[in-house]
């Protein structure tokens, strides 16, 4: 009998072995039983937002998104398309944390946003760039003060609320308005105040949603090269847009949703075939002609990304 229970303790841990080996390799874990069950992936290191089998359903019917499976790396530029309803200001609200995923995984910057407690959720919003369709500016404030807030806020010292409002002003063309109201300005203009207020404090992510939805054709090249530079200075930016012909211009990642579910995930996507390239769409802004087009080069994993989390 001592034989028989040597061999069977020997034969248990040889089973062990062999499901901790499988866990890793697939990505499961044991429980009590020998049953495994599903273990969210690691993070990438380089990995700034990461979706894992989110669903988030408004009713019993009709989800606002289904299975979300995507990873966003740093310095990305990416923009959800598709038809209204189809869950993209969904994955916005739920980067933002303003609604919980029925199901899934959300990180950003490595950490899984179920573990920030409501009472912490305005500490991780400052750390996101923000802009809106329709601006969300302070409408008793002048342009200077609407940027200041957002610098305001987060305890910055009026020394540099002072350096950091005049250059903000300056990259999106209002130093010109600074002592303006909301009211005193085209659409255009309060647009370029959501998107200065977003940047002020250099936020390793930026969101915009529909930032372009009010704007004329000629006023929206002008919001889009303004999150273009941004990007060019290393804030990932994710826009969700209607807008068909400034994503063919542009050139950059598209993810399309349709009813709530991806796809179409594509490194430099635009609605059409023959639409222009990035380079094309530089181009155009600076008014020269055509040069080579230039595909998105994929992130290195040596990248990493500022933590917005540190304690």
């Amino acid at each position: 009998m001592a034989v028989s229970r040597s061999t069977t303790d020997r034969q248990r841990a040889a089973a062990a072995r062999q499901a901790a080996a499988a866990a890793r390799t697939t990505g499961t874990h044991p429980v009590a039983g020998g049953a495994p069950t599903s273990a969210p992936r690691p993070s990438h290191p380089s990995a700034v937002i990461e979706f894992r089998g989110v669903t988030k359903a408004y009713d019993n019917t009709t989800a606002g998104v289904h299975d979300a499976t995507f990873t966003v790396h740093r310095g990305e530029f990416l923009f959800l398309v598709g038809q209204t309803g189809a869950g993209k200001s969904t994955l916005m609200k739920l980067l933002l944390k303003e609604m919980e995923p029925d199901s899934g995984v959300i990180r950003v910057a490595g950490r899984d946003l179920s573990e920030i407690t409501h009472k912490k959720v305005p500490y991780y919003r400052r750390n996101l760039g923000v802009v809106f369709q329709d601006f969300k500016l302070l409408p008793n404030r002048t342009v200077y003060d609407n940027v200041a807030y957002a610098l305001q806020v987060t305890g910055a010292s009026r020394k540099q609320i002072r350096r950091q409002v005049p250059d903000i002003l300056r990259l999106t063309g209002l130093s010109t308005k600074l002592h303006n109201y909301p009211h005193q300005l085209s659409g255009g203009e309060q647009q370029r105040v959501s998107v200065a207020r977003a940047f002020v404090n250099h936020p390793p992510l930026l969101l915009a949603d529909e930032p372009t939805g009010n704007l004329d054709p000629d006023t929206t090249i002008g919001i889009m090269q303004l999150l273009y530079r941004i990007n060019k200075a290393g804030t990932t930016v994710v826009v969700a847009t209607h807008d068909e012909g400034m994503v063919n211009r542009m050139r950059r990642r598209v993810i399309e949703l349709q009813g709530g579910q991806i796809v179409r995930d594509e490194v430099a996507g635009g609605y059409g075939r023959d639409s222009e390239s990035t380079a094309e769409f530089g181009a155009l802004m600076r008014g020269e002609p055509s040069p080579t087009p230039q595909r998105l080069r994929q992130p290195s994993e040596a990248d990493l990304f500022d933590d917005a989390f540190a304690d």
